[in-house]
């Protein structure tokens, strides 16, 4: 991850713990917050996360950028399952 924003190939290993550490606590503590508020429904969502990055429009916009690839990748796999079950079925 490091590298690919443009550090060192071989970055020292006291800076991969502190990052490694910074994004721990962040996706713990983004969890923890999303739990909260989808503790009132009793279910966690998606949308919970969603809502919590609502102000951030960079990381908003590639959520939800990634969660309709996602769909789409799921469409697509249905189709060639589909497809597939049909070519057996003529064989």
């Amino acid at each position: 991850m490091m590298y690919g924003f443009g550090d060192d190939p071989n970055p020292l290993p006291e800076t991969v713990a502190l990052v490694e550490d910074i994004v721990v606590e962040y996706v713990t503590d983004m969890a923890h917050k999303a739990q909260d508020i989808g503790s009132k429904r009793g279910k966690l969502s998606v949308d919970d996360f969603l809502y919590l990055i609502r102000k951030d429009l960079p990381k908003l916009n590639r959520c939800t950028e990634l969660l309709s690839m996602q769909e789409e990748l799921k469409q697509a796999r249905k189709a060639f399952e589909v497809d597939e079950e049909k070519l057996g079925t003529l064989e």
